[in-house]
């Protein structure tokens, strides 16, 4: 029972970050320009749409920073709970936020300020999610344990996809940009308030909780001396992690892009395959995490970065065949090669650092990582696109990506059956 418990309250707060991704980036793209910058053309409204969205990034190192130096000082446990009121509070807002004709040029300010606050809470979630759980359940099992946080992304696509498809059936076009799309955001309240419910009955990691006791006499370490310590670790989560969240994006975003834009497929279709890859994600991601506790975490972090680069060669082609079954099957394998590199290198970026500073180093290297590759990926790619005409650049863009993830794991040690005491 306490397991499950565990697991399923850090997997949460996954979840809403990627929930309202995918809600925030698809009501960017589809209504913002129109209720927040309705005195722009057309494209200009989009384009600055989908730069509140972007800005969101920009706080997410901002946020590693704080919340993983109070989660070393003050434990995991309750600064994942800030961390999820903090994100739900600004989620929830962004539904409530009124439009331009109402308040004028105030409305694009408070929807960026809150998307501003999303980014600073997501910054910490991940790490005290993922450490909470490898320091509280078995260390034999601890790749698979710590998978369950991370299906929470693929998850939430999943959700959101429903959230939205269900929305413009039951209401329709009109409606939903009139205030359908608010509901969307409310809806993720539910999700708040049983993340918040549960964390709240989740006890405090042991390993901490010993640590704890041991600093009272010696002393808790400063940022500096964490980054000084254990640069070369906090520099292999943010190669490694860069190269995941880069091949993602291309496989993810860009696939969607590309696939709409570029091919006219339908969105309907695109968003599809797009669910179908987010399912054999968390397929993936637990099998790795499991195949992890058995050959180390490298060799499956290795596998799953070299797949990915070979794939970024194949996917396109794929996709160019323009058949219900070519997009669906290619979007599947995309799931699966991002899937292994995250279920393997889960636990290897815990195990990287000792719990004096685990939750600060890991965060610092994973959450500025995200703001190099994902809000740059898919801008990227578009621009690769246009400038050439071809996907060959695109694909050379994420393989490139993967190149100092292998180099830093090349020199790295594999971790598992480190003692995280």
């Amino acid at each position: 029972m306490r397991a499950r418990t565990l697991v399923i309250s850090s997997s949460i707060g996954s979840l809403i970050e990627w929930y309202d991704f995918f809600v925030f980036a698809s009501a960017a793209a589809l209504v913002f320009d129109r209720v927040f910058f309705p005195g722009f053309d057309p494209r200009t409204g989009v384009l600055l749409s989908l730069m509140t969205y972007a800005v969101g990034f920009v706080t997410r190192p901002l946020g590693g920073v704080v919340f993983g130096v109070l989660g070393d000082r003050h434990g995991r446990k309750p600064v994942l709970v800030w961390s999820l009121l903090l994100m739900g509070a600004a989620t929830m807002g962004v539904g409530v936020v009124p439009s331009y004709a109402t308040i004028g040029v105030l409305a694009p300010a408070l929807l960026v300020l809150l998307r501003l606050i999303q980014g600073f809470a997501v910054g910490g979630e991940v790490g005290g999610a993922l450490l909470l759980v490898a320091e509280t359940l078995p260390a034999e099992r601890r790749g698979y344990w710590t998978a369950w946080p991370m299906v929470g992304g693929p998850a939430g696509n999943v959700l959101s996809s429903l959230v939205l498809a269900s929305l413009g059936l039951s209401i329709g076009e009109a409606a939903f940009v009139e205030w359908g799309w608010r509901v969307a955001f409310l809806a993720s309240g539910i999700l708040i308030g049983v993340g918040i419910w549960m964390r709240a009955r989740v006890a405090e990691s042991p390993l901490y909780r010993a640590y704890a006791k041991r600093r009272a006499e010696a002393g808790a370490p400063s940022l500096w001396s964490t980054l000084v310590s254990h640069w070369r670790s906090v520099l292999t989560v943010f190669f490694v992690k860069a190269a995941e969240n880069g091949v993602f994006y291309v496989f993810t975003t860009f696939f969607i892009v590309y696939s709409t834009r570029v091919l006219h497929q339908s969105r309907t279709l695109a968003l599809e395959a797009a669910a179908l890859g987010s399912i054999a994600d968390v397929v993936a991601i637990f099998g790795a995490g499991a195949l992890s506790d058995r050959v180390g975490r490298k060799p499956v972090v290795l596998i799953g970065l070299t797949a990915a680069a070979a794939w970024a060669f194949l996917l396109f082609p794929m996709l160019n065949h323009a058949t219900l079954w070519a997009i669906m099957i290619a979007a599947a394998i995309s799931g699966v090669c991002h899937g292994v590199i995250v279920g393997g290198m889960s636990a290897f970026f815990v195990e990287l650092f000792p719990t004096r500073g685990r939750y600060t180093g890991f965060s610092i290297g994973y959450q500025i990582a995200t703001v190099f590759t994902g809000a740059l990926a898919p801008l990227i790619g578009v621009a690769l696109l246009n400038r050439y005409g071809s996907t060959v650049p695109v694909s050379l863009y994420a393989a490139a990506m993967t190149m100092p993830g292998l180099l830093m794991l090349s020199v790295a040690a594999d971790t598992r059956g480190r003692d995280l005491a």
